[in-house]
C-alpha cells in the first residue's frame, strides 16, 4: 500500500524533493546591512534538520530602497552572495532542498520591525542606525503615488524607465541567487508589496503599458518572470506567491489569468496566500479556521493547470495529508506552526506511521530518537497530548 503523499518525494524540473513539506519563507529582519547574520544560519538550520523537503530562506531584497526594515536580507549586490552560500551549504547538509524567495516592498517599504510598531521609519531613527545618505536613498517608491489604507506616507511613482530598470534588477537577483547555490527560486507578487502593488486596481492607477486594463496591470509580472527565468536556470525550479485574494480588486479569476500567462514563461509553482493589501487575512474567506487559504490553492491548480502550493493555518498532520490525497495542492507550505515545532516534519512523519528508524532527521538526533522509541514503547511524544494523564 503506498505511503503518505506528505512524504512521498517530488520531482520538480531537475530538483527533488524528499517529502512535499514547505517552510515558507518568513521575514526575520535581523541582517545588517543587508547582509545575513548567524541568526539566519541558526533559523534555517533548525528548519531544515527537522525534517523539511524544501527550506525557503524570507524575501530577500533586489535592490536598496525596497528593504522593509533595517533588517531586511538583500541581494542587490555580489557583495551578499558568500554569507547566503554559507546558509545553503548547511540547508544541503540536512539533506534539504534550498529555496530563496526575492522581493521588493514598494510603498511598504522603510518601516520599524514589527515588534518595535512597524510603523513607517523617521529619519532621525535611520541616521541614528544607519547615515544621512541611507535616508535620501531610501525613498518610497510604487507604481502610483497611492497611499496605503493607514494613511501612510506618500509613496512616489515610478517612472517607465525605473520601471524597466526593477525588472533588470530582479533577474541580477535571481543570477546571485543562483551563484550562492539555491535550488528553487520564488518571486514574491503577493501580500501588498511591489509586484501586487502593479496587480491590483486598489493600488495601480497608471495610464502607461504597466496599468490601465488587468493585462496591463499583469505586465510588470510577467516581465519580471521572463527576466528572472532568463538568469535562472532551465533544470531548476521557479515559484510564484500570489494573494490570491485581496478584497480590493484582485482576485481569484484575475489570479488564474495570470498563471496561464506565466507558467509558459517558465513558472512550475504558484504559491497561494492572500491578503496584504488593506490588511491580512482577507475577510471575504469567511471566519479564519484551519486551511482557511487552501480553497485558492485548489481553485488554481485545477483552473490554470499549474502546481500549486497550499499555506495557511495547516497544522496537523492529517489535515495536511488530506489536502494532497483530495488533490487541493501538490505542496504543503507551514510558517507560524514551524515557529511553533521546528520538527514538525519529523513530528507528521511519526504520526502518519512512515519513519521509523526517523532518517527524516540527521544522524545525531535520529539515533537516540529512534533508541528511546525502541527501548520504551509506552512513552508518548509531548507533541501527541497535552499533559501527563493520571
Amino acid at each position: 500500500m503506498a505511503g503518505p503523499l506528505l512524504f512521498t518525494p517530488m520531482q520538480i524540473r531537475g530538483v527533488t524533493l524528499k517529502n512535499r513539506v514547505v517552510v515558507a519563507p518568513m521575514h526575520q529582519y535581523a541582517a545588517v546591512r543587508g547582509f545575513a547574520t548567524d541568526w539566519h544560519l541558526m533559523n534555517a538550520g533548525r528548519y531544515a534538520a527537522g525534517g523539511a523537503g524544501l527550506m525557503m530562506v524570507e524575501s530577500t531584497k533586489v535592490e536598496r530602497r525596497g528593504c522593509g526594515t533595517m533588517g531586511d536580507l538583500g541581494l542587490w549586490d555580489d557583495a551578499f552572495i558568500p554569507g547566503l552560500a554559507r546558509i545553503v551549504e548547511f540547508i544541503r547538509a540536512q539533506d534539504c532542498v534550498a529555496g530563496i524567495q526575492i522581493g521588493h516592498s514598494g510603498r511598504k517599504a522603510r518601516r520599524f520591525r514589527p515588534w518595535e510598531g512597524g510603523a513607517p521609519l523617521t529619519r532621525d531613527a535611520v541616521v541614528e542606525a544607519l547615515e544621512p545618505a541611507e535616508w535620501d536613498a531610501w525613498d518610497l517608491v510604487a507604481p502610483s503615488a497611492v497611499n496605503s489604507p493607514d494613511s501612510d506616507p506618500l509613496p512616489r511613482a515610478l517612472s517607465r524607465e525605473e520601471v524597466k530598470e526593477l525588472v533588470l534588477r530582479w533577474g541580477q537577483a535571481a543570477r546571485r541567487a543562483h551563484e550562492a547555490g539555491f535550488e528553487v527560486l520564488e518571486i514574491h507578487g503577493a501580500h501588498g508589496y511591489l509586484i501586487h502593488q502593479f496587480l491590483s486596481p486598489f493600488s495601480n492607477r497608471r495610464n502607461d503599458k504597466y496599468g490601465g486594463n488587468g493585462l496591463g496591470r499583469m505586465r510588470f509580472c510577467i516581465e519580471v518572470v521572463e527576466e528572472v527565468r532568463r538568469h535562472w536556470p532551465q533544470d531548476k525550479p521557479l515559484f510564484l506567491r500570489l494573494s490570491v485574494e485581496d478584497d480590493v480588486g484582485w482576485g481569484p479569476a484575475e489570479s488564474v489569468e495570470l498563471a496561464k500567462l506565466v507558467k509558459p514563461r517558465g513558472i512550475d509553482v504558484i504559491d497561494c496566500s492572500s491578503g496584504g493589501m488593506s490588511g491580512a487575512p482577507v475577510t471575504s474567506a469567511g471566519p479564519i479556521g484551519y486551511g482557511y487559504q487552501v480553497p485558492y490553492a485548489e481553485r488554481l491548480r485545477r483552473e490554470a493547470g499549474i502546481l500549486s502550493m497550499a499555506v495557511g493555518l495547516i497544522v496537523h498532520a492529517d489535515q495536511a495529508e488530506e489536502i494532497l490525497q483530495k488533490g487541493e495542492a501538490d505542496l504543503i507550505a507551514l510558517a507560524r506552526e514551524l515557529l511553533y515545532n521546528p520538527n514538525w516534519p519529523m513530528d507528521a512523519a511519526q504520526k502518519l506511521g512512515v519513519d521509523p528508524r526517523f532518517a527524516l532527521v540527521p544522524p545525531a538526533s535520529a539515533y537516540w530518537l529512534e533508541k528511546r522509541a525502541r527501548q520504551v514503547r509506552t512513552m508518548v511524544p509531548s507533541t501527541y497530548r497535552e499533559r501527563l494523564e493520571a
